[in-house]
C-alpha cells in the first residue's frame, strides 16, 4: 500500500463521521430536497417546446421555430443541472448510510461543518476541492 491509501485508511478509521443524531436531520433535509427536485425536474420538462402536442411541426415560421428552439435549449439546461444536483444529493445520502458522510473522498480527513451547511452534497474538503479547481489533482 502507497503512502497516500495508507494516510486516507487511517484518516478514515480515526474520523468515522458525524454522529447519527446529528445526520438524521441532515439526511431528512436531503431526502427532502431530492423530492423537491424531481418535482422541479418535471415542470420543466412540461415546459418544453418540443414536448407540447399542439406543436405546429409544419409550415411554422422562422421566429416561431427560434423561439420553440431556444425554450427547448433552456429547458434542456435546466434538467441537466437538476439532473446533476440530484444525482449530488443521492451520493450524499448513500454517503450517510454507509458512514462516510462528511469525510473528504480525497484525503479522508473531515470535511469543514461550515461547508456542509451551505453545501450538504461536498465530497472534497476544501483543499482538495481547490487543488481540482486548479487542475493539480
Amino acid at each position: 500500500m502507497n503512502k497516500k491509501k495508507k494516510t486516507v485508511a487511517m484518516n478514515e478509521k480515526k474520523h468515522l463521521g458525524f454522529p447519527k443524531k446529528i445526520l438524521k436531520p441532515v439526511a431528512a433535509f436531503l431526502s427532502q430536497e431530492i423530492a423537491r427536485l424531481e418535482r422541479k425536474k418535471k415542470e420543466t420538462a412540461k415546459e418544453d417546446p418540443f414536448k407540447d402536442t399542439q406543436r405546429v411541426n409544419d409550415n411554422a415560421s422562422p421566429d416561431t421555430d427560434v423561439v420553440e428552439q431556444i425554450g427547448h435549449e433552456t429547458t434542456s439546461a435546466i434538467e441537466r443541472q437538476i439532473n446533476r444536483r440530484l444525482i449530488q444529493m443521492k451520493k450524499a445520502l448513500a454517503r450517510i448510510k454507509i458512514g462516510k458522510y462528511g469525510i473528504c473522498e480525497k484525503c479522508g480527513k473531515m470535511i469543514d461543518t461550515d461547508r456542509l451547511m451551505v453545501m450538504p452534497e461536498a465530497t472534497l474538503c476544501v483543499d482538495c476541492e481547490r487543488k481540482k479547481e486548479k487542475g493539480i489533482v
